[in-house]
């Protein structure tokens, strides 16, 4: 077994709801082997400049309610120079530590691989509200995006119906739209768009016609704010004058924009990220490194963040020359594999979609 002495966690990247409880964790669970921890604040801009924090039994007591991090994140350019990198390693080495944990997506664990690839041991955990790391079923923050997502379509559904309105409703994600397919289902939105699936925009139109038609005053429209990457600048915004035009139904819009990413995070986030914290410090512990803890088949697995980049980059369409050659045919088969099942899923649900509601 894998002795440190000290180990350092960080978040990076955009914040979710949950981190706080990785963060929890991670400590308590150092803390109880053995290991003396310490939090880098503000990502690994902190990592460079030695900016620390300690973190005892008490510094991270009853933050497993609060949204955010309280160890703030921040971009760091710098990080990815071979001069940032340099400044990283002497910070690391000059304080003793031994080992890093670091909380995000997928930019979080190519700096967890550049550091492990440096000698210093890193972990990666999956946290980030788009749950758009392919590796993992779910990442901490997704569950409580979602739900949020929900509940203020809820109190925009309210309106809607009083004035006999549609609402088209924009919703974060990047370029995945398994936030805005999940809560709009879950609300019980009439179209959803999402950058996975073409949208037929006459037909959702039309759908929305046969709503108004058949007495329904409330509609619902939910936009993935992909859908403005893969088209135009704005998309779901136009796409208001467009609907209002073509069917004479008051139409509004709202972005509901990085309210998203606020709020205590929900019991299943708290849980996962508690599972997710534990299992990274017993991979140290194990002696393994360059790892992220993904949610496989419901349980946390080990995955090489390597393997893990490349698996994300297949499903985005952003492979480049060169990136498979390390890997065996059947770990390639495996890849596509899992790039098929996950955008057979989604289109299953969007599929679903359209089939219940009206």
């Amino acid at each position: 077994m894998a002795k440190y002495r000290k180990i350092g966690i960080l978040s990076s990247g955009g914040d979710a709801p949950g981190m706080n409880a990785a963060i929890r964790a991670v400590t308590r669970k150092a803390l109880a082997e053995g290991i003396e921890v310490v939090g880098i604040l503000e990502g690994y801009n902190g990592l460079i400049n030695g900016n620390f924090t300690e973190l005892d039994t008490h510094a991270v007591s009853n933050i497993i309610t609060h949204g955010g991090t309280i160890l703030y994140s921040s971009r760091c350019p710098e990080f990815k120079t071979e001069e940032g990198m340099a400044k990283a390693i002497k910070t690391c080495e000059d304080n003793q530590i031994d080992a890093i944990v670091a909380i995000g997506g997928d930019g979080t664990f190519r700096g967890a691989t550049d550091l492990t690839n440096h000698g210093i041991p890193s972990i990666g955990i999956p946290g980030t509200i788009d749950n758009d790391i392919t590796a993992t079923e779910y990442t901490i923050g997704f569950d409580t995006a979602m739900n949020t997502v929900l509940q203020l379509i809820d109190y925009l559904r309210e309106t809607c119906e009083s004035h006999a309105r549609c609402n088209i409703v924009e919703v974060m994600g990047r370029d995945c739209g398994m936030i805005a397919l999940y809560a709009g289902i879950s609300a019980g939105a009439v179209i959803i768009a999402i950058p996975e699936v073409p949208f037929d925009e006459e037909f959702a139109i039309d759908k929305l016609k046969k709503a108004r038609a058949n007495g329904k005053r409330g509609l619902i429209a939910v936009f993935a704010e992909g859908m403005s990457a893969n088209h135009d600048h704005e998309y779901s915004e136009k796409f208001v004058e467009k609907l209002q035009n073509a069917t004479g139904i008051d139409t509004r819009f709202a972005r509901l924009g990085h309210v998203v990413r606020g709020g205590s995070p929900t019991l299943r986030d708290r849980l996962t990220a508690t599972n997710m914290g534990t299992a990274a410090v017993s991979c140290l512990l194990e002696g393994k490194s360059n790892v992220v803890m993904c949610m496989q088949g419901g349980k946390v697995t080990a995955v090489d963040i390597n393997y893990a980049l490349i698996l994300d980059r297949m499903y985005k369409g952003k492979i480049q020359e060169g990136d498979l050659d390390n890997f065996s045919p059947d770990a390639i088969a495996e890849m596509k594999s899992t790039c098929a099942f996950r955008q057979a899923k989604i289109e299953n649900l969007y599929k679903m979609s359209y089939e219940i509601c009206e």
